[in-house]
């Protein structure tokens, strides 16, 4: 069997098992309660799914995401012990949490036991995609013609990278360390805006299971899709880019600057030293722009979305050309 089917079957069957389960213990748990409140939504079952598809495509492994599913599910039951100063018990708001608690150690796990592998993901192209969609953005929000200096100037500032990293994707300038680290650098923060953003517009929607057209049901469960997907580079992002504010314990000391050149360290090594060829850095502005466009005119999809997908899916059809590059 070619191997694409059967990952694709592995990703399916993997994530029908642990809905599977899932489903069966909320089920239970729903019946014991006698609530009419809605625990196992779509939206949570798009979310876990996007969660598993994305742990499966980076681990390549059933076993390893198989261990984290119940690694995490064990100790989500953390929830349930009551809080300090929690008076009366109520089981029902501890049930409530656990789904999210566990979600949050599954994104957790799957970081740390798949580290080397999601480390060393950025590259030239990924950079060039995620600043293009940034322009996007920033049109999108009519920001520059906001009566603010100072979002204007960050608007600026922002433009500048951008342009630094598609000069950077159109040239072969050697990618030295400190190139490395401001591209590495400017991605974390991309992708923080577009995380905040992105879980801003998905929650303040409508519930998936109330909204009356199928096609706002089928956009937010996309929505919630790609952001498990998304989950686990939120989380690296995320704290890459926080480790950068100092602590009480180490404001600007000596132990900061130390732990500042770790960091430094860690945002050149993540970022590809292979440059990506002039030919697919062309194809990928002329793609991503036709698709921005498209949606900005005719919008499509909303905002969040259009962008995770760009970002989720062109840069797996970026590794597949290098991998057949590499093949040549």
């Amino acid at each position: 069997m070619n191997k694409k089917i059967e990952k694709v079957l592995g990703i399916t069957i993997l994530s029908l098992i642990g809905l599977g389960l899932l489903a069966a213990l909320l089920a239970f748990f729903n019946k014991v309660l006698k609530t009419d409140h809605a625990i196992f939504s779509i939206s949570f079952v798009a979310l876990l799914s996007g969660l598993f598809f994305e742990s499966f495509r980076i681990s390549e492994s059933w076993l390893s995401v198989i261990k984290i599913f119940f690694g995490s599910f064990a100790f989500s039951f953390l929830s349930f012990l009551p809080g300090k100063h929690e008076g009366i018990y109520d089981f029902e708001n501890h049930f409530n949490s656990w789904i999210y608690v566990f979600l949050i150690f599954f994104v957790i796990a799957t970081l740390i036991d798949n580290y080397e592998k999601i480390v060393p993901q950025l590259t030239e192209g990924i950079t060039l995609i995620q600043s293009l969609s940034f322009i996007y953005w920033v049109v999108d929000h009519e920001l520059l013609n906001r009566n603010s200096l100072l979002l204007i100037s960050v608007v600026i500032i922002g433009f500048i990278f951008s342009v630094f990293s598609v000069f950077s994707a159109l040239t072969y300038f050697t990618l030295s360390k400190n190139t490395r680290f401001i591209l590495s650098f400017w991605s974390s923060i991309m992708m923080l805006l577009f995380s905040i953003d992105n879980i801003y517009h998905i929650y303040k929607n409508e519930n998936i299971e109330t909204s009356l057209y199928l096609s706002k049901e089928a956009f937010t469960a996309i929505q919630f899709f790609f952001l498990g997907i998304s989950s686990i580079y939120i989380a690296q992002n995320s704290l890459m880019f926080l480790r950068f504010i100092p602590t009480r314990g180490a404001f600007f000391n000596s132990e900061y600057f130390n732990g500042l050149y770790d960091l430094k360290r860690e945002h050149v090594e993540r970022y590809s030293e292979e440059q990506v060829h002039f030919g697919y850095s062309i194809i990928y502005i002329i793609v991503v722009l036709i698709v921005y466009w498209m949606n900005y005119k005719f919008h499509y999809l909303p905002r969040n979305t259009i962008i995770w997908a760009c970002m989720v899916l062109l840069p797996i059809l970026l590794s597949i050309s290098f991998k057949k590059r590499r093949r040549r």
